[in-house]
């Protein structure tokens, strides 16, 4: 279930993406956009369930709910199965029923039609990494990495009742080999934030403990109120085991009653009432023949290229697009490819061809800025004002979207020029609107410590610094963590760098 921020060479990838005859359709509500061509019923009621599980996360945390523009949304594309998901993203060892990716120009996942063995599992799967989405969206905490994956866990399990109640911390049935036939993780490696995940091993127990002990420490009535001090103390500077022993006190007694709790085999869940969580009918469409036919090119432009794959996608997107140029959707999907391939006039052509079928295509606008900042044209500068011009449009037709305020403010660099403060706030902003986007948060850290506000950097990093997967950057933050807290901005710059 890992997020995976690295791209790989999408291994046997022609047969990892839906066939372009179908009829495909997309199903809009107010927090995703889903594309599939499975039957509009089965879409529509999916796209509901969705929303029911968004609703009820959010009325349980008490999470606010800005209404989104597109680019806000969580864009969402079916395979046929889990094998067709794993091929996409890379996966060897052919595990992956279901991923996500986090970006600021636009959160995506992938997820199948068809599971072998649980047809829950996909649900599992997306529940989870949507849960982390809403993590992200609603705190900037620096949670430790057994309570981000156990609070994803928590929440992976819902259930959607006929009557449109969702149960939300059901058992994590599919951890049953961990939490019983492996051996657990130390208590003290766990609270405190040291525990390796070297092997699959290593993982499932990782994964299952913290399912554990954030079912039991939410469910225990002794226990309230605990992973809120434990997480305070973590934000006030102290090591994560030194907050852990002021919070929960003797952590082998916690141990004890958290192997207790899981013997007993009783385990509490809360019901949200189908009030709360009300939903409007999707919006379904069906997708236009050149949207249908580009929709393997942009499933994996969405997945992510490298230098070999983004030719090998511009080949099917060019064929696709052909005999569309009319169609804005197709266009802007044609100037992505090319822009990954490095075809970058081509890119702006296919651009301006989409601005003129739609004047409002926001992506049209985002698709030239994009090419145009990356264009040489012989003997002539940039047009930065153009460039900018274009974000600034983008801007007014999806004024939530954060992708066209990181290229305004990136363009004053590009430039040689210091940026003014308009972009620099939008540059800040921009981090709010797409907080799960971690290379845009480590951003706005470098913006906030260049301005001497070292206490809200400290704040932005604890994500990165707590990250279950952030690999050498967490262990970078973590020291920058502790030199923004001694008021050091210079050192947490080298600790970053």
């Amino acid at each position: 279930m890992n997020v995976r921020f690295i791209l790989a060479v999408l291994a046997s990838a022609a047969a990892s993406v839906p066939a372009a005859a179908a009829q495909w359709y997309q199903a809009s509500t107010p927090h995703f956009l889903i594309y599939s061509d499975q039957r509009p019923r089965d879409l529509e009621s999916f796209a509901a369930r969705l929303e029911k599980f968004d609703g009820a996360v959010r009325a349980v945390r008490d999470m606010p709910d800005p209404p989104v523009g597109n680019s806000g949304k969580v864009t969402i594309f079916f395979l046929d199965d889990a094998d067709d998901v794993a091929r996409l993203a890379a996966d060897k060892s052919s595990t992956t029923v279901g991923f996500y990716i986090p970006r600021a120009s636009g959160s995506v996942a992938f997820v199948p039609k068809r599971t072998a063995g649980r047809d829950d599992m996909a649900d599992v799967v997306f529940f989870h990494e949507y849960a982390h989405h809403l993590m992200l969206q609603n705190s900037d905490a620096p949670f430790p990495p057994w309570f981000v994956e156990g609070f994803a866990e928590f929440f992976s399990t819902a259930e959607i009742t006929k009557d449109g109640s969702v149960q939300l911390g059901r058992p994590a049935n599919h951890r049953v080999v961990g939490l019983f036939n492996l051996q657990k993780p130390p208590i003290e490696e766990l609270l405190g934030a040291t525990f390796k995940q070297r092997t699959v091993e290593d993982e499932e127990r990782f994964y299952s403990r913290g399912w554990a002990l954030t079912h039991f420490l939410a469910f225990d009535p002794a226990r309230k109120g605990q992973v809120t001090k434990y997480v305070h103390g973590i934000m006030n500077g102290q090591e994560p085991l030194a907050a852990a022993r002021a919070a929960f006190g003797d952590l082998a007694q916690l141990d004890r009653e958290l192997d207790r709790y899981l013997r007993r085999n009783r385990f509490d869940y809360v019901t949200v009432s189908g009030a709360p969580v009300a939903v409007d009918q999707p919006v379904m469409r069906p997708l236009t023949p050149g949207q249908a036919a580009m929709m393997p090119a942009m499933i994996r432009s969405a997945r992510g290229v490298d230098s070999k794959t983004a030719q090998q996608v511009l080949i099917m997107a060019r064929k696709a697009g052909s005999g569309f140029a009319s169609d804005p959707a197709v266009q802007v999907a044609l100037a992505e490819a090319e822009i990954d391939a490095g075809n970058y006039a081509e890119a702006a052509a296919a651009a301006e061809r989409a601005i003129a079928a739609d004047p409002n295509s926001y992506l049209g606008y985002m698709y030239r800025a994009r090419a145009e900042m990356e264009r040489d044209v012989a003997g002539k500068p940039r047009d930065w004002t153009g460039i900018r011009n274009a974000l600034l449009k983008a801007n007014k037709i999806d004024p939530e979207a954060a992708e066209p305020l990181r290229l305004f403010y990136e363009s004053f660099p590009r430039a040689g020029q210091a940026p003014t403060r308009n972009a620099i706030d939008g540059m800040l902003y921009a981090q709010v609107l797409a907080p799960q986007d971690p290379g845009l948060r480590l951003s706005a850290v470098f913006l906030l410590i260049q301005e001497e506000k070292l206490a809200e950097a400290r704040k932005l990093l604890g994500p990165i610094a707590y990250s279950p997967h952030g690999g050498s950057m967490r262990d970078k933050a973590r020291l920058a963590m502790t030199a923004l807290a001694a008021n050091n901005g210079k050192a947490a710059l080298d600790a970053l760098d």
